[in-house]
């Protein structure tokens, strides 16, 4: 069976490739091979490209195990959780680059990645959950608050709207669309950028911005997910 994440480190950069050979639907394993991805690149001080298969960046939780048993249902909503606020807390500048869907989960790590760039075409990116008869969790609601714009929040959450990549940049879920055959090398250009920038204050500029959010997602977790208890399914 083929890696399901793979990393690469190359002039100050690390890349970190999800692709299942599929949808890159967030399976266990999938999760925390990602988790063992940030704990390499952390190691390696790099500014971190994390990026999808074509056309998928991410189709988000595996809804058979959200929809099974409690247990693994929590240590998969768990491992995306912690996934999505050690990414925003990240010491090194993260880049995402998004060649395809993002939905709902896979929004997400859209949303806690320093820059956002995505490849235009019939991409959908959002947070469906409500669509597919989920609630959204409450750390999904925190970093939506935080980095969505005001006046597509309430709409992006309760409604439960897709975005095509040009409407996502206007909703605050990307900061830049290219065309399909530039975006490697535009998000490679933003990672070259960012490895001028000074690591340390980056990092505690970081922590202060996004002291608030982080506190609120540390605290979301806690309380739906580290105690066990699955309050609400999430997707």
């Amino acid at each position: 069976m083929a890696d399901l994440v793979t990393t690469t480190h190359a002039d100050g950069i690390s890349t970190i490739v999800m692709d299942d050979g599929k949808v890159n639907v967030f399976s266990i394993p999938l999760l925390e091979a990602l988790h063992a991805a940030f704990d390499e690149v952390e190691q390696q001080g790099t500014v971190v490209v994390l990026t999808g298969r074509p056309g998928y960046f991410s189709a988000g939780f595996d809804l058979n195990v959200l929809r099974g048993g409690p247990d693994d249902a929590v240590t998969l909503l768990r491992l995306g959780a912690t996934l999505a606020e050690r990414i925003l807390a990240f010491p090194a500048p993260v880049v995402a680059a998004c060649g395809g869907h993002a939905f709902p989960a896979g929004a997400f790590l859209l949303m806690a990645s320093d820059v956002r760039i995505a490849a235009e075409g019939p991409f959908k990116l959002g947070l469906n959950e409500v669509r597919i008869g989920l609630t959204l969790p409450w750390f999904a609601i925190a970093l939506a608050r935080h980095r969505l714009a005001p006046s597509y929040f309430d709409r992006a959450t309760v409604t439960g709207t897709l975005f095509d990549p040009h409407s996502a940049h206007q909703a605050g879920l990307l900061d830049q669309v290219v065309g399909t055959e530039d975006l490697a090398d535009v998000a490679r250009t933003a990672a070259r950028e960012l490895t001028e920038i000074d690591r340390r204050a980056h990092a505690a500029t970081k922590l202060r911005v996004r002291q608030r959010v982080l506190h609120e997602l540390h605290e979301a977790i806690d309380q739906e997910l580290r105690t066990g208890h699955l309050a609400s399914p999430g997707a």
